[in-house]
């Protein structure tokens, strides 16, 4: 192999490796896509789902599942709703 060929395959291997260290999404895979809805009706919520910040995602969301499948809401933990919801989940566990 001469001198060209040789840089040209350094070159290639060098650059696949810069590549595979760079994150894909820079805000990391969140599930909720914007801040999310101010309040949920009550009566529809069946579950709620606290998800903290990890090495996934770098915000706190909250995800209410509703009744009779009618889908899952992200809730904006900033919000009045989103913040009690996220502090009657910590003072069950």
């Amino acid at each position: 192999m001469n001198v060209k060929g040789m840089a040209i395959a350094l070159a290639v291997v060098f650059y696949a490796t810069i590549v595979q260290g760079f994150p894909m999404f820079k805000r990391g895979r969140c599930l909720c896509i914007g801040p999310g809805v101010k309040a949920v009706k009550v009566a529809d919520i069946e579950k709620a789902s606290i998800i903290y910040p990890s090495s996934n995602c770098d915000k706190t969301e909250v995800i209410i599942t509703l009744k009779a499948q009618k889908g899952h809401r992200c809730l904006n933990p900033k919000s009045k709703q989103g913040s009690l919801i996220i502090k009657l989940k910590e003072r069950i566990f």
